[in-house]
């Protein structure tokens, strides 16, 4: 006898229950409540094969109120995935693949870790971009090789963040017609009956964004879920909110409806009350057969991708050169000679030598890297023309025509960043979004999630200090810089000139584990002559720029904008008769994971005069220079003037150099 979809749904309540309580940690009121609207979806509608998690071509499904994180192992145990019932015993336990949140890399399945909320959310529109775009770029007649839908989970507190606006604002400008999300409506948040913070009128809010916005939708209601989903899948011109109004902990006698099942175990004598009220009289972590058989989707899943592969053979054989090219992307390769090519533009951009911003320095990579990689997928947060991301070759995506290389992301940073990331998950793209490096603060914890997963996008900041003058401390960055580079797993570039700046560009390119951020200045700066062997190590993120003879009497070391007068600095010392050595570091994060002899043979410990420069705050660089260095930088915020007025007021001048270089004892 096949199982009932309330006895299917009953699982996922049972699972995530016991796995809550035997952990002793957890929130079991979100996969309870939404059980059976995940049931429905998964049953019925989801395109994926559980023996295939990465199908080009199957739908993205994003748990963006990623605390429920029950729900989605649930799921994925009980359709077939890699992952046995001995990890959803060890919910939440140290090396398990069910975590407390849902952590990408860990289990199969999980598009993107979520649990900062809202920003699942942000990623499903970045997923739901990419495919429109992909498709946009790809499909032929009889050819629909991109076709699939990015379904999200969602719940008050994801729309109580503000990215949820910044982000739901973009996905209706733009017409994504395959991204559909659930709002799980249940009224409760951690601190209680959201009703006394959150009143919002949401179906109006997404109705004024251009969503189709499907209302009072019963939670519970397997017929009025499936019908909302058929009519959010019929409407192909705007993305769809289905509100679905749900009791929390739905299931639990005495604690459903209430915050008590949000964010704790039920007990065990609730949880007993509950399996008599759900009439599940199995053990913890039982489930019969007829249950697994019912929700078993690796024959289908098998099917659908079969479908599929024979669809992209006959894509293949019609379209050659575009089934080639998009399976290059989709693996996430770059071109066999785009190496090869990057260097010859690396050398010509140290032989022009031209005095230039950074970020004009790094508009001339991007025409060449982007001509290179039709995969580049550019954007900025409303400051194009500041920032210099345009190049000869942009084209702006719109809902109309969505087959261009470039998001006009508006002011939207955080955004931006979030979407961004759902890019790069979904595949086929490099994407890189640009705004001032002061308002990477907006988009903090985006970029904190990109390295945390290990996502190879590309974060551009400019106006990269107080060098960037009148706009005033509110805009010039002092402790940013420092904050990416403690990020783990971000590589962060800050070069000196327009031949580190096409190496950065390269460096990020070529990464595949991780993100890059890429820092610019607004003001000129002067080329800097460099001899084989040093444009060769510029990759490594630090090497030595002007070298003496012998052994150093000291070490000056400078990034950025602050490398031409260091360098000037140096000639003075070496003047008056000191031994100096110059030492440009465009990627602290790079240089520190070369090996234990090159890094001495740049900085060597015998060398305890060293000199650090940085219009940035001054605390970072100690790690280098150690406690009896110096170091020439800033400890406070900057002032509203022109930039060569600020940099001398605030002493980061040639002359501030030598006077730290004499002073060392």
């Amino acid at each position: 006898m096949s199982s009932s979809r309330r006895e299917l749904a009953n699982a996922i309540r049972a699972l995530s229950m016991d796995a809550v309580q035997q952990a002793n940690s957890g929130h079991p009121g979100a996969p309870m409540g939404m059980a059976d609207i995940a049931q429905v979806l998964w049953a019925d509608h989801m395109q994926h094969n559980p023996s295939n998690p990465d199908w080009a071509n199957r739908d993205r499904f994003v748990l963006s109120n990623g605390h429920g994180s029950m729900l989605i192992y649930s799921l994925l145990h009980l359709t077939g995935y890699a992952l046995p019932i001995e990890e959803l015993r060890n919910f939440r336990q140290l090396h398990s693949k069910t975590p407390g949140h849902p952590e990408y890399g860990y289990a199969p399945g999980i598009e993107t870790t979520t649990g900062p909320l809202g920003q699942g959310l942000s990623n499903a529109v970045g997923m739901a971009i990419a495919e429109k775009t992909l498709a946009a770029q790809f499909n032929q007649p009889n050819f629909d090789v991109v076709d699939h839908f990015t379904y999200c989970f969602l719940g008050d507190g994801c729309l109580m963040e503000g990215i949820s606006h910044e982000v739901c604002s973009l996905a209706g400008t733009l017409g994504l017609g395959k991204l559909v999300a659930f709002w799980d409506d249940n009224g409760i948040s951690i601190d209680g009956h959201v009703e006394g913070w959150f009143t919002d009128n949401t179906p109006a809010r997404f109705e004024a964004y251009g969503w189709h916005v499907i209302a009072d939708v019963d939670g519970h209601d397997s017929q009025a879920i499936a019908d909302a989903i058929a009519a959010a899948k019929a409407e192909t011109s705007k993305p769809t909110l289905i509100c679905c109004k749900t009791i929390i902990g739905f299931g639990s006698p005495n604690k459903s409806g209430s915050h008590d099942s949000h964010g704790a175990p039920l007990g065990v004598e609730e949880i007993k009350a509950a399996r008599e009220f759900l009439n599940w009289p199995y053990a913890p972590f039982e489930i019969p057969e007829d249950i697994y058989a019912g929700w078993d989707a690796k024959a289908s899943g098998a099917a659908k991708e079969q479908a599929w592969n024979d669809k992209f053979t006959g894509y293949q054989q019609a379209h050659p050169a575009l089934a080639a090219e998009l399976t290059r992307r989709l693996a996430g390769d770059l071109p066999a000679d785009f190496s090869e090519k990057a260097d010859a533009f690396i050398q010509q951009s140290q032989d022009k030598a031209e005095n230039v911003a950074s970020r004009k320095a790094s508009q001339n990579s991007i025409e060449t890297f982007a001509t290179l990689l039709p995969e580049v997928l550019g954007g900025s947060a409303d400051l194009a023309g500041s920032n210099l991301t345009i190049w000869s070759g942009t084209k702006g995506i719109s809902a109309d025509d969505a087959s261009g290389n470039y998001i006009y992301y508006g002011v939207r940073e955080f955004g931006m960043s979030g979407i961004m990331n759902g890019i790069g998950l979904h595949g086929g793209f490099r994407p890189f979004g640009a705004t001032f490096l002061m308002f990477m603060e907006y988009a903090r914890n985006a970029v904190r999630m990109a390295s945390l997963m290990g996502i190879p996008n590309i974060f551009v900041y400019t106006h990269d200090s107080i060098g960037q003058g009148e706009d005033g401390p509110t805009h010039q960055p002092i402790e940013q810089i420092a904050n990416l580079r403690l990020t783990p797993n971000l590589a962060t570039w800050r070069p000196c000139d327009g031949a580190e700046t096409a190496v950065a560009w390269k460096s990020a390119l070529e990464r595949k584990d991780g993100p890059s951020a890429l820092i610019f200045s607004r003001q000129g700066l002067p080329a800097q002559p460099r001899n084989a062997e040093q444009l060769a190590n510029v990759a490594k993120g630090g090497y030595v720029l002007k070298e003496c003879a012998g052994t150093p009497d000291v070490i000056l070391m400078a990034t950025g904008s602050e490398v031409g007068i260091t360098v000037e600095a140096g000639e003075q010392l070496s003047a008056a008769g000191m031994a100096v050595r110059v030492v440009s570091m465009p990627s602290t994060s790079v240089f520190d994971k070369q090996d234990a002899d090159y890094r001495e043979s740049v900085l060597p410990k015998v060398v305890t005069k060293r000199v650090a420069v940085e219009a940035a705050h001054v605390d970072f660089w100690y790690k280098y220079v150690g406690l009896g260095g110096a170091v020439v930088g800033m400890s406070t915020f900057g002032e509203s003037a022109p930039g060569a007025a600020l940099l001398k007021y605030f002493g980061i001048t040639t002359e501030a150099v030598v006077k730290a270089a004499k002073g060392l004892n």
